[in-house]
């Protein structure tokens, strides 16, 4: 089939594209190439330099597509929140402009690259209360140096449990809020075109390509450009944060089963699923383990420094995507990190 791959240049993206290439997919791979992702420079031999939010370029694109792999989007937490309008530009109006040259073109079906952010804090139980909502933390908690989500009743930390592809979502960030956005419009997209659609929601990536150190860069490369300059990582909060990190290439991989499966589903079908590892880690056993593969002398620092917007815990249930997709990552964090230690960084 035919594939369009917006932000095709990108660390997930050009994944994505080798992904499909390698299962026989005729691919069409396009990039606007924003400095924050890609630097100053060059786009890839095949990569078209288009911008989402331009209709007749991505009318252009379009032409003899079966599918969709929507990839492009600014990410990372955000600097602060001078950063809404570009996340609202490129992400949620870009992604509205995509869908209607989509309907015009008569394209039905399309992946959308998703976040675990959307789920805000994830899910918690307070062992003797049990379940309950997690409100957002206190500025003046933070300050203190209270970190944990606590119980409405005894006080006590309450204990995550995994996020369901059904649990609320609650945006806690500027790009939280702008794939909560995405996620809206390819929904209403789905009913209105029709078409059928998949978002893939995404957990802490990294892997070989991942951009270096800057405000847009995931946790796992800033504390390898750390480690590289020769300085210990900084670990904000206490360091106990729970995650799940997954693999580059097993993100590639179920887009690819993502791509070949909405082809097969009803219109007006919207269906999400989480892609993780199934193992979640901590921050700082994150931090840790690079530095015993990089730097074996320095340790983590944990500086108690935060961020209003990030959250607690987050760890994700792997369940819906292997049950319907036939996803199970194939590098938990162990084999990954270690690879990851080594493997080249994009400047």
């Amino acid at each position: 089939m035919r594939v369009l791959v917006t932000g095709a240049a990108g660390f997930i993206g050009s994944g994505v594209v080798r992904e499909l290439r390698d299962r026989g997919h005729d691919v069409i791979a396009a990039d606007l190439m924003l400095p924050q992702a890609h630097g100053q420079g060059a786009p890839p031999l095949d990569v078209r330099v288009a911008d989402v939010r331009d209709k007749p370029a991505v009318l252009a694109l379009l032409e003899g597509v079966d599918v969709v792999s929507h990839q492009a989007a600014m990410v990372g937490a955000g600097v602060d929140s001078s950063d809404m309008p570009l996340y609202a530009s490129h992400n949620d109006v870009g992604t509205a402009v995509l869908l209607a040259a989509m309907a015009e073109r008569a394209v039905s079906r399309i992946v959308l690259a998703s976040s675990v952010v959307v789920y805000g804090e994830g899910r918690y139980a307070c062992p003797e209360h049990g379940p309950q909502p997690a409100p957002p933390r206190r500025l003046d908690d933070l300050q203190r140096g209270l970190f944990d989500v606590r119980c409405h009743r005894c006080g006590e930390p309450l204990g995550w449990r995994r996020v369901e592809e059904d649990t609320a979502l609650d945006p806690r960030s500027s790009y939280a809020a702008s794939k909560v956005a995405q996620e809206h419009y390819v929904a209403a997209w789905c009913r209105q075109a029709p078409g059928a659609a998949v978002a893939l929601r995404y957990h802490n990536v990294y892997g070989e390509g991942m951009p270096k150190d800057s405000p847009y860069s995931g946790v796992a490369a800033i504390f390898r450009s750390a480690l590289e300059r020769g300085e210990p990582p900084e670990v904000f909060e206490d360091g106990r944060q729970m995650r799940d990190f997954v693999h580059v290439d097993d993100v590639a991989a179920v887009n690819a089963m993502a791509v070949e499966a909405v082809l097969a589903m009803s219109p007006e079908t919207f269906d999400a699923f989480n892609v993780c590892s199934g193992s979640p880690i901590s921050i700082h056993d994150v931090a840790e383990r690079l530095c015993q593969a990089v730097r074996a002398d320095l340790s983590p620092r944990v500086s108690g420094r935060f961020r209003p917007g990030d959250v607690r815990h987050v760890v994700a249930s792997p369940d819906k995507a292997k049950r319907l997709l036939g996803f199970t990552a194939t590098t938990g964090p162990d084999v990954g990190l270690r690879r990851f230690a080594h493997e080249p960084l994009r400047d």
